[in-house]
């Protein structure tokens, strides 16, 4: 049974991605921050999830708790490095410094950090897949979302630069850039406010958690 390891597991993207998994027959591995949401993926899959309780910027935490896997989860054979977030839409200058320190330690070194740890393990499998997820706003920036344009823009970046590393081995490394998605993003990005998430959604069409699993998974 093959393996599949993904970050910020408890909602949006990463969610749908562990369904799809499990559904289709791996063991995964669910990373992500919010305790409760990882018990409930636990209580659904059993023995076929393993979960871990860390914030991908704790660089530490992720090295030891994947050098210290279970022994049923010690082959990975796919990666989808997920965890992300955006906050705040204020121009750049306006823009609160805790949202840019957080937005630059998560989308871009927790990113890294987990792709650093978990490269070595891939490499000792047949065929193994690493997918980045990235974003149409990492190619086409907007107003207010600078920084967080700017993290996507670097993961779109590494990916070329990764699957250039990594040509000729057995990993194949794909970025994942999804449009207006909707998820839990928005509410995160204002820090709660329902109504301003909501509003991000009217009259636009936009994708699903779901529709992006499938692309992963096909």
């Amino acid at each position: 049974m093959k393996t599949a390891f993904i970050t910020g597991a408890s909602s949006g993207f990463g969610r749908a991605c562990v369904e799809a998994f499990i559904q289709k027959g791996y063991k995964v591995i669910a990373l992500a921050r919010r305790k409760e949401r990882l018990e409930e993926l636990k209580n659904s899959h059993k023995d076929k999830i393993y979960t871990l309780c860390i914030d991908v910027r704790n660089q530490k935490e992720i090295f030891e708790a994947i050098e210290n896997l279970p022994k049923e989860f010690q082959e990975i054979d796919v990666l989808f490095n997920n965890a992300g977030l955006a906050l705040g839409v204020d121009e750049f200058d306006k823009l609160n410094l805790e949202d840019i320190n957080t937005m630059v330690d998560t989308n871009i070194k927790g990113f890294l950090y987990v792709a650093k740890v978990v490269i070595p393990i891939l490499r000792k499998q047949k065929n193994a897949y690493i997918f980045n997820l990235g974003s149409v706003a990492g190619r086409n920036p907007y107003f207010g979302g600078n920084v967080y344009c700017g993290t996507k823009a670097f993961v779109g970046q590494f990916s070329l630069a990764l699957r250039n590393d990594l040509r000729g081995s057995n990993i194949k490394v794909t970025n994942i850039a999804p449009g207006l998605c909707k998820t839990e993003f928005s509410e995160v990005r204002f820090k709660g406010d329902i109504q301003k998430a909501d509003a991000v959604y009217e009259n636009t069409q936009f994708i699903s958690a779901n529709d992006i699993a499938k692309v992963v998974m096909s």
